[in-house]
This record gives structure tokens, sequence and C-alpha cells, in this order.
């Protein structure tokens, strides 16, 4: 079974991923980014300490030849002037 890698990007700041996953498929790695994200996201929108209003997140998934797919967030919080 092919091991992949997560690393994650969150504002220009890398984290890579030693480790990865054996999973049996490329799709089965793109389901687990996906998941991955969408808690790293939800968890940033609720995080009270954050203070950005626009934040761009993704995980780099590669493989042991290289990079094999990318899984982007973004979100930007626009506040209307009254």
């Amino acid at each position: 079974m092919p091991r992949y890698y997560f690393d994650l990007l969150d504002g220009g700041v890398l984290a890579v991923d030693e480790e990865g996953l054996e999973l049996p498929s490329l799709q089965a790695a793109q389901a687990e980014a996906a998941k991955s994200l969408a808690d790293l996201a939800r968890d940033a929108v609720y995080d009270p300490a954050a203070t950005l209003d626009k934040r761009d997140m993704a995980i780099e998934v590669r493989d042991a030849t290289g990079a094999v797919m990318q899984v982007k967030f973004a979100f930007e919080i626009e506040r209307s002037k009254h």
C-alpha cells in the first residue's frame, strides 16, 4: 500500500508531515486531505485568538515520488459598513 504525506500550508507557514499514512489509493488520500482540511478550517473559524479577516490553508499531498495534489481552502470576512 502506498504511503502518502500531508503537508499543511497555513498562511505561508509549512508544517511537513514526516510520518504519512498508508492508504489504498489516491482517492483515499484525497478524501483524507479534504477531511483534515475541513477540520482545520472549522477550528480556525472558531479560534477566539484569530484576528485575521482572511485566511488561506492548503494540504499538499505527496508520495514517495513527490507531490500528487493540493487541497485548498480560503475564507474571507467582509463586514458591512453601516
